[in-house]
């Protein structure tokens, strides 16, 4: 085929700033979204800190593949390598994803590495909220991020308990008790 994909799990899913022709449901397994990461640049600086997606391990993430072009692809890649490997708290890999049209197929996806200094590890939810709460960087505000990010993940009836309850702490809402949902 002439194409190729790129799995978004965050920020990519509402805003991935590239030419695609295509994107469809898709779940990724062996990782799941996690605020694990202390953005530097986009959504915090080095003095104060945003926190931002990674995709971490274990456990499966729903997201959004996008199918682009192979023409596009130095482009493409270009675009997504100074936005997502701006500081290398990610590493590029090329993982099975599947589509909702039961297809797999090889994505290129960011995977936060656990060994750079930038990597949060498991935030407990109120101290996440206090850090999106404060971070800005170059890409705006971080409680926007997260809120956009939950708002999509929504409107594509993924569920994600961790964002949700961040996201009414954010907005300053007592969180609903989950049923089934682990934070």
């Amino acid at each position: 085929m002439d194409e190729f994909w790129v799995f978004g799990y965050g920020s990519l899913m509402w805003n991935p700033g590239f030419k695609t022709h295509r994107s469809l449901h898709a779940r990724l397994s062996g990782y799941h979204r996690s605020l694990c990461v202390y953005s530097h640049v986009h959504r915090g600086t080095a003095q104060k800190p945003g926190l931002v997606l990674g995709l971490d391990r274990g456990g499966f993430c729903e997201g959004v593949a996008f199918a682009c072009r192979t023409k596009d692809e130095d482009e493409v890649l270009d675009y997504l390598r100074r936005r997502e490997l701006v500081t290398r708290v990610y590493r590029e890999l090329v993982l099975p994803v599947r589509l909702s049209s039961g297809d797999t197929v090889p994505a290129i996806a960011y995977v936060v590495d656990h060994a750079h200094e930038q990597y949060a590890g498991k935030v407990d939810l109120d101290h996440a909220a206090e850090i999106v709460r404060g971070g800005h960087g170059q890409s705006g505000s971080n409680r926007d991020y997260v809120l956009n990010t939950v708002d999509h993940l929504r409107n594509m009836d993924i569920g994600d308990g961790a964002l949700e309850t961040i996201a009414k702490l954010l907005k300053n809402e007592k969180p609903r008790p989950s049923h089934g949902d682990a934070p």
